[in-house]
């Protein structure tokens, strides 16, 4: 006997429902105007029949490929090397500026300096090697922001004076991402944790990807 819809756990209705909106929208069951409506009123919705509501005329359900295809884009970008004796990453500025961005291996322990600069620590597209990674902050006068992808937890024991730390990272179920410890301290100087590209953004994205892929010009409503 399936679970009444009411007493399953409202995240996991949701991700159903926004995969669901997708191959469809992907299929061309509806028009982007739709999906996006759509989308939006499913992370916003607070319970599981405002979810349910928004596929009930949508008859399309996911498929293998869909769900590979889905793992493959939002999974933490991990790899199997794992080096015992790798280098810490640190980062300096000193009335200047630094930035580490691109695809890069992480390591396990990054320090950042920061004296009256900027620094731009970017881990959109760097590949993992370690569960948990520990950023140490040195931050005076400066300013710092920290991409992090949607997947990734952040943890922070920031030491702010006169200065301030935001983390403006989505909340969503990140048990099998890895985990940015970020510890130190802040003198009259910014830190910023967010993310390149929101959660609805890289949702449409892959939707039309999957669109592109199928080259699917069909019927919208």
């Amino acid at each position: 006997m399936s679970v009444k819809i009411e007493d399953r756990p409202i995240e996991q209705v949701r991700e159903q429902v926004i995969d669901q909106l997708i191959y469809n929208y992907s299929h061309g069951v509806i028009s982007v105007e739709a999906f996006e409506r759509r989308l939006d009123d499913a992370m916003a919705a607070s319970d599981n029949k405002a979810l349910m509501d928004l596929v009930e005329d949508l008859t399309l359900n996911t498929d293998q490929q869909y769900k590979a295809q889905k793992h493959s884009q939002f999974a933490p970008n991990y790899s199997a090397q794992h080096e015992t004796d790798e280098e810490p990453l640190t980062l300096r500025s000193i009335l200047g500026s630094s930035e580490r961005s691109g695809q890069w291996v992480v390591p396990q322990n990054i320090y950042i300096e920061n004296y009256m600069g900027s620094i731009n620590l970017d881990f959109t597209d760097a590949i993992f090697t370690h569960q948990h990674v520990t950023i140490h902050v040195n931050c005076y006068f400066g300013s710092e922001e920290i991409y992090v992808p949607e997947h990734v937890n952040v943890v922070s024991k920031m030491f702010c004076i006169l200065g301030s730390f935001e983390n403006k990272t989505v909340s969503l179920n990140k048990r099998q991402g890895p985990t940015i410890h970020i510890e130190g301290k802040t003198v009259l100087g910014s830190v910023e944790v967010k993310v390149k590209r929101t959660i609805k953004e890289k949702f449409i994205s892959f939707a039309n990807d999957l669109k592109t892929q199928l080259g699917i010009h069909g019927k919208h409503y």
